[in-house]
């Protein structure tokens, strides 16, 4: 039997860099697990905003936060207000001056985390899986996937 490779290790480094940009000498599994809380409180609290990816990159003072969303109107509200309570909460959680950026996506039907998503909340509402996986692929198949 061969050896198994995570696809995401594989490639970083090379097509995909890290998630996460810092590094720290003492407490880095407190940091670690400080990063894992704000992907979760952003995932949780932006749930319906079509969330693909959180980059964190840290210095000593401040946090830079780049979500990659399919709808940005969602993460920023009416005027900015959203986005800038999402920063005094995740302020908080982090004890850091948090800065965030969003970045559209602007095809997501051939986003694999946003259309793995899509299928798992068909399933949930009880579609059937074969018309699902069909859907997906026929939507991603016109948007130019190969």
């Amino acid at each position: 039997m061969g050896q198994k490779v995570h696809p995401v290790g594989f490639r970083l480094g090379i097509l995909r860099s890290w998630d996460s940009n810092w590094y720290d000498d003492k407490d880095f599994a407190g940091k670690l697990q400080e990063d894992l809380r704000v992907r979760n409180y952003i995932h949780n609290r932006l749930k319906k905003a079509g969330i693909s990816r959180i980059l964190i990159d840290r210095t000593p003072k401040k946090a830079v936060i780049t979500i990659h969303t399919s709808r940005p109107g969602i993460v920023i509200g009416r005027s900015g207000k959203e986005i800038t309570q999402l920063e005094e909460e995740l302020k908080q959680i982090t004890n850091k001056e948090v800065k965030i950026l969003i970045h559209e996506i602007k095809r997501p039907e051939l986003d694999s985390f946003l259309l793995a998503e899509n299928i798992a909340g068909q399933l949930e509402g009880r579609m059937s899986f074969r018309r699902a996986m069909k859907m997906a692929i026929t939507s991603a198949m016109r948007m130019g996937a190969e």
